[in-house]
């Protein structure tokens, strides 16, 4: 099979090879990310049980109502004494008791403990929906770092694999120079440790590629095919609304949110415990009926009751030991506590969102600057190559040149993903990652 064959061959076999990977796009990613990913499924878990709580079945509103049935047999030896003097002498004398009654039991008022502790429970529910979107949000974040990281790496073995086939041609060139003595054996020999170096260059960008995408299969739920590819195609959006933003994540800040629920969650606290000053009403009922199946030394031989019973009870728990006033001062401190730490959170808030801004800015001029330079390391090595294929430019030279290109796409490619990533963080301290187009 001569060369040409060998090199169309490779060509269908890399077309096909291109063809079965399933390219994962940003929209799909986050789709499996939220269907499939095991901290979301945990997080989603957890508002389901916080939505059960929140439930009136949960809040102590409703009555109780008990079932209770028994049975009594017995068997006696009994001497009974009459009045008359008559004395009556029973061995094995039988007996026996049978009950079943319904019970309700009902607080009509506890000092109001359980509308307070109920409307705990709701606003712990809409607290276990802003930790869920605060994993969704944190989640994302994680996701699209490793899913760029998958795509710079394959822009990168790219431009390595582009590169490894330059040095190939020079070590051709160089053998055939060579061969007819307008070389030395050290031009080839350098040509040739040139090509390992980027041989080695690109099995350890595969290997880092291959962890990388097991990574991201990992944070996908692994739902993704063994053989996938991502989208390296992005927009980078210009962001120019700082101000606005700013504002945005002083209301819309998922930590903040969260802070903020806390405060509401402890003041409800303090007015339940504040219900133990007060005293409890209950009502009760019974609904019974019982059966005695007398023995012969008894005045009845059978008797049935069956009968409805009501009552009211009052309780007023006067000293409890200081519990209630220790729970009462504790409630009003976690409240001062839950303030400062808003306070905290928001000169947080304003720092990291500024600090992300700054970075934000920064890593979207280094990406435009990085633009003009691969303009210019592609026109400088264009022109080195050519003077090196008529001999104006040695085989060192043309290695600088050929150098000075790679590090300038790879270095273009690292910060346009980290221009990208700077963006989404500006976005999830303002609020508005969740509300963004991926």
């Amino acid at each position: 099979m001569n060369i040409k064959k060998v090199i169309a061959l490779g060509i269908i076999l890399g077309f096909q090879n291109m063809m079965a990977q399933e390219l994962i796009s940003p929209k799909k990613a986050i789709e499996l990310t939220l269907e499939h990913n095991y901290g979301i499924q945990i997080s989603n878990q957890a508002v389901e049980i916080a939505k059960n709580n929140s439930s009136i079945l949960n809040s102590g509103f409703l009555p109780t109502v008990t079932g209770n049935a028994g049975g009594t047999y017995n068997l006696d030896d009994t001497v009974a004494e009459f009045a008359d003097g008559r004395i009556t002498s029973l061995n094995g004398a039988e007996s026996s008791r049978y009950n079943a009654s319904l019970n309700l039991n009902y607080t009509l008022f506890d000092g109001l403990g359980r509308h307070y502790n109920y409307k705990q429970l709701k606003e712990q529910y809409n607290l276990s929906e802003l930790e869920a979107r605060a994993t969704i949000e944190n989640t994302i974040i994680e996701l699209f770092s490793t899913y760029y990281n998958v795509a710079q790496l394959s822009e990168n073995l790219e431009a390595l694999e582009e590169t490894k086939a330059i040095s190939k041609d020079r070590l051709a060139r160089s053998e055939y120079q060579f061969k007819y003595g307008q070389n030395t054996k050290l031009v080839v020999l350098n040509a040739q440790v040139d090509i390992n170096n980027d041989s080695i260059n690109i099995i350890n960008t595969k290997q880092q590629l291959n962890n990388a995408k097991r990574d991201l299969n990992f944070i996908l739920g692994n739902k993704l095919p063994s053989n996938y590819n991502v989208d390296t195609n992005l927009d980078i959006k210009i962001i120019d609304n700082k101000n606005q933003l700013l504002e945005s994540s002083k209301f819309r800040n998922t930590a903040l949110l969260q802070t903020d629920k806390a405060i509401l969650i402890n003041q409800l606290s303090l007015k339940a415990n504040k219900s133990g000053f007060l005293p409890t009403v209950g009502l009760t009922g019974t609904y019974g009926w019982n059966k005695n199946n007398n023995n012969a030394a008894s005045f009845l031989d059978v008797s049935t009751n069956t009968g409805l019973s009501g009552g009211i009870n009052l309780s007023w728990n006067l000293f409890d030991g200081g519990s209630t006033i220790t729970k009462v001062k504790n409630a009003k401190l976690n409240i001062e506590t839950q303030k400062l730490e808003k306070e905290r959170i928001l000169y947080d808030i304003d720092r990291n969102f500024n600090n992300a801004w700054d970075d934000y800015s920064n890593k979207l001029l280094i990406f435009q600057i990085q633009e003009d330079n691969i303009k210019t390391a592609q026109s400088n090595f264009e022109r080195t190559q050519e003077k090196f294929k008529i001999g104006q430019v040695n085989s060192i030279e043309f290695r600088q040149a050929q150098l000075n290109l790679l590090n300038a796409e790879l270095s273009q490619t690292q910060a346009k993903y980290n221009a990208k990533l700077s963006e989404l963080l500006v976005l999830q301290l303002s609020g508005e990652l969740l509300n963004s187009e991926f």
